[in-house]
């Protein structure tokens, strides 16, 4: 399969709206077509199209238990895909659409079960990126859309995670620039009476509580889902975003665990396996501590300012992508409080390094 490429703007201009069109036919038409959102980029496809969403699950090597988010640009659209919201639902969906907040409810009979991955419940977005909303306008139906690459993979924040994915696999490729926030949306379950956060997200759980008050935490949110259990949305119940290397986050009071990191560096560099050059151990940082590691026989890769965590999240997959690049085998990274948004990063990166965690 030739995966074409088109490049839009979010300012979307007469010529960027004409080639939309085109990818909203491609949609329509049964095909997949990546494109961007303001938190990662998606792999869509007509959501209310089975054989459509099947195509999804093939691209990726996505378990097909593994719930897709329909993706709308209207309120409007949400009454064919779900149950009536209840009061917490539609406080959150006034509050926080359109932006990075997926909502899992009851589902209608018209949302096909491949999409709910056999569940009595559908997870619908309203994504506030503008480019993301005129595809799902123009296309004329919601859009299935997991993140666009290899499943277990890093998300994709940028085309050219895209096009190294899944090349070959798709029918185009919407190049929108890179992600603003970098992280998927934070999912709430409001299907029951309290609402149960299932993943974190930029919009942070102080967010959420703010706006309904007390909400219940999905265990795999902080720990491996237990084998064998059904995930009630994606990201829960396997190992995602993980590079290729071998990553252990070293999570504590930051002296303590950069010393760690020295002594695990150390181990690694003693066995022979290790001892070539250039060095295929990598430790990831950030800007305010590089310096302590810049005399370490490493390749050195920093997330961005740790007083910023939005730059944090939005460089996140970046880096787990770069290690790959740099052909690293073992990779240490510092850990983070797990506050704010502080508790979506290190959801990604406990995940991403399969809850290999030294705590000191």
């Amino acid at each position: 399969m030739n995966t074409s490429v088109i490049k839009v703007s979010e300012e979307l201009t007469p010529e960027d709206n004409s080639l939309l069109d085109h990818a909203a036919g491609v949609i329509r038409a049964g095909g997949l077509v990546a494109f961007p959102t303001e938190t990662v980029y998606g792999l869509g496809a007509n959501g209310m199209d089975p054989r459509a969403c099947a195509k999804i699950y093939e691209a990726k090597g996505r378990p097909s238990d593994n719930p897709l988010i329909l993706h709308i640009s209207d309120m409007s659209q949400l009454h064919d895909l779900a149950a009536e919201l209840n009061a917490h639902g539609k406080t959150l969906a006034a509050g926080f659409w359109p932006g990075p907040l997926t909502l899992v409810t009851g589902r209608t009979n018209r949302v096909p079960d491949i999409v709910s991955g056999g569940l009595d419940t559908v997870a619908v977005r309203m994504p506030s990126s503008s480019i993301a909303r005129a595809l799902i306008n123009k296309s004329g139906v919601p859009i299935a859309a997991p993140s666009a690459n290899v499943s277990g993979r890093p998300s994709s924040t940028r085309a050219e995670h895209v096009a190294a994915d899944l090349s070959g696999k798709i029918d185009m490729i919407v190049d929108g620039g890179s992600s603003v926030l970098g992280l998927e949306s934070t999912i709430v379950d409001v299907s029951g009476e309290v609402p149960c956060l299932l993943r974190p997200g930029t919009i942070t759980l102080d967010d959420i509580e703010s706006a309904v008050g007390r909400i219940e935490i999905d265990p795999a949110v902080n720990a491996e889902a237990l084998s064998g259990s059904r995930p009630k949305a994606p990201g829960m119940a396997y190992v995602h975003y993980a590079p290729q290397a071998e990553l252990v986050i070293v999570a504590g009071e930051l002296g303590r665990s950069r010393k760690q990191i020295f002594e695990l560096v150390r181990a690694r560099r003693e066995n022979a396996e290790f001892s070539s050059s250039p060095t295929n151990i990598a430790i990831v940082t950030t800007d305010e501590n590089i310096e302590y590691y810049q005399n370490m026989p490493v390749q050195l890769f920093s997330l961005g300012k740790r007083s910023h965590p939005a730059e944090i999240a939005a460089n996140l997959y970046d880096v787990l992508r770069a290690l790959d690049q740099a052909e690293i085998t073992h990779a240490f990274s510092e850990g983070f409080d797990e506050t704010g948004v502080g508790l979506s990063i290190m959801n990604r990166l406990k995940k991403a390094a399969g809850y290999r965690v030294v705590r000191v």
